[in-house]
C-alpha cells in the first residue's frame, strides 16, 4: 500500500512539473516575438550623445513608448558627438546582450555598417533614428526630413537678409546623415532660388566652444557677412556666442536648428532670428514603436517622418510650437 501511495505521489508530482513546464513554454511562445528573460523585450537605444537637451527629449519619448508597449529599453550615447569609436563600442555591446531589436542614431553613416550586418545575421531588427546609415539594413528610419527642414531655414535666411549678400554656415559634422543633409538642403536651396546670395564659408563643429571660434574666424575673414546658420543646438549656440563676443548683435542674422534653453532665450532676446525645431519626443517614441512592430514581424514604414517647425518671436508661445520645444 505504501509503495502504491508513493507511486501515486511521484506520478502526481511529475504531472505537476510537466504541466508547469508546459504552461511556461506556452507563456513563452505566446510572447516569443517580444519576450526577454524577464518577460519583456530588451531594446537598447544608442544615440549620438547626451550633451544636448535634444537627446534628453528623444529619451523621454522612447521611455514613454516603452512604458506603453511593455518593453525594456536602455538609452545611451557617447559623451560627445565626435566619438564615433565609442559609439561603435556601444553598438557592439548591444549585440552581445540579449537584444530583441536595436535603435541606432549613427554618428558616421558608414562606420557602423559591419556591426549592423552582424545584427542582421542574428535576426535583430535595427531601427535607425535621427540619422540614418548608407545601407538598407535598418528596417526603418525615424527622423526629420533634414533636407527639407534646412531648405526652410535657407528660405527664412533669404527673407531676412533681403535675398542678397554673403552668408556662412557652421555645420555640426560632415559624417552623419543629419550633418550632410542639413548642409546640402540649405546650400542647394540657396543655389537654386537665390542667385544673389553667396555662401562664403562652411565650417564644421557641433561643440559650442569650437563652433564659437569657427564663427568668429568666419566673421573676421568676411566683414560684409550678413547671416550665419548653425545646423544643430551646439553649432547654433556657438554662432550666437561668437556674434555676442564680436559685438555684432543686431548686425548679423543668426538662424539655428533644434531647440534647448539657450536657443529659446536667444530667440526671445533677439540675438537669434529663429530656428527649426524637430519633434525629438516623437522621434524617440516612433523608434521604440517601430522596434516593437519589427520584433512582432509586423510591417514598418521604411521612412518615418517625424516633422519639423520654424519658430521665432512671433510663434514661440503657440501651443503647437511649445509641444515640440525642449529645455
Amino acid at each position: 500500500m505504501k509503495k502504491f501511495m508513493g507511486l501515486v505521489a511521484v506520478t502526481l508530482l511529475s504531472a505537476t512539473i510537466l504541466g508547469a513546464c508546459g504552461s511556461a513554454q506556452q507563456s513563452s511562445s505566446g510572447q516569443s516575438s517580444i519576450a526577454g528573460t524577464d518577460g519583456k523585450a530588451y531594446i537598447p537605444i544608442i544615440s549620438k550623445g547626451f550633451q544636448h537637451q535634444f537627446w534628453q527629449a528623444v529619451k523621454s519619448g522612447a521611455e514613454k513608448a516603452a512604458a506603453e508597449l511593455n518593453v525594456e529599453i536602455s538609452f545611451e550615447g557617447p559623451e560627445t558627438e565626435e566619438q564615433v569609436d565609442k559609439q561603435i563600442e556601444m553598438l557592439q555591446a548591444a549585440l552581445d546582450k540579449n537584444a530583441k531589436a536595436i535603435g541606432f542614431a549613427a554618428l558616421d553613416s558608414q562606420a557602423a555598417i559591419p556591426l549592423l550586418q552582424k545584427a542582421k545575421e542574428k535576426n535583430i531588427p535595427v531601427i535607425a533614428f535621427d540619422s540614418g546609415v548608407d545601407s538598407d539594413i535598418p528596417l526603418a528610419t525615424a527622423a526629420t526630413d533634414n533636407q527639407k527642414a534646412s531648405a526652410l531655414a535657407a528660405d527664412k535666411m533669404a527673407e531676412l537678409i533681403g535675398s542678397e549678400g554673403e552668408i556662412a554656415m557652421v555645420v555640426h559634422d560632415q559624417t552623419s546623415k543629419t550633418g550632410t543633409d542639413r548642409r546640402d538642403g540649405f546650400v542647394n536651396q540657396i543655389k537654386e532660388k537665390y542667385p544673389n546670395i553667396k555662401i562664403v564659408d562652411i565650417q564644421y563643429s557641433g561643440d559650442p566652444l569650437k563652433a564659437t571660434d569657427l564663427a568668429k574666424t568666419i566673421m573676421q575673414a568676411h566683414p560684409n557677412l550678413k547671416g550665419l546658420f548653425g545646423s544643430n543646438e551646439g553649432a547654433a549656440i556657438g554662432v550666437v556666442n561668437a556674434v555676442t563676443e564680436m559685438k555684432m548683435d543686431g548686425k548679423l542674422v543668426v538662424i539655428g536648428f533644434d531647440s534647448g534653453k539657450q536657443q529659446i532665450e536667444a530667440i526671445k532676446s533677439g540675438k537669434m532670428a529663429g530656428a527649426i525645431t524637430q519633434n525629438p519626443v516623437g522621434i524617440g517614441y516612433e523608434t521604440v514603436k517601430a522596434a516593437v512592430a519589427a520584433i512582432k514581424g509586423e510591417k514598418v514604414e521604411k521612412s518615418i517622418d517625424t516633422g519639423f517647425y520654424w519658430y521665432d518671436k512671433t510663434n514661440i508661445d503657440q501651443p503647437e510650437i511649445q509641444a515640440v520645444l525642449y529645455q
